[in-house]
């Protein structure tokens, strides 16, 4: 899975694309209902850059990173905790244990 994916060259464009859709949305929180299939959510999108950040050399990792910042605050300030739905594929993984509209 992960080789796969990550060999697509639009692979990063694509995920920052989503989230550049997602945040354009207007409100306080992101609309869950904008789209709801496996492998096109935003933190589809946010896996798939956590993914590419582990393969990066040094440099790129870290301008990616800093990018990455960037959307993780944009996405934790436009969202809530959901306690109540954590499971353990998702460790290490915070941005699945958010939801998107209150």
């Amino acid at each position: 899975m992960e080789d796969e994916r990550l060999s697509r060259p639009d692979l990063v464009v694509d995920a920052l694309s989503r989230f550049e859709r997602a945040f354009r949305q207007p409100g306080r929180f992101l609309n869950a209902s904008e789209v709801w299939q496996p492998g096109l959510e935003i933190e589809d999108a946010r896996d798939d850059l956590e993914e590419v950040l582990r393969h990066l050399p040094r440099g790129a990792r870290a301008d990616l990173g800093r990018l990455v910042a960037r959307i993780d605050t944009e996405y934790e300030r436009r969202t809530l905790p959901d306690p109540g739905w954590v499971p353990e594929w998702t460790a290490g993984r915070w941005w699945w244990g958010r939801i998107r509209e209150r």
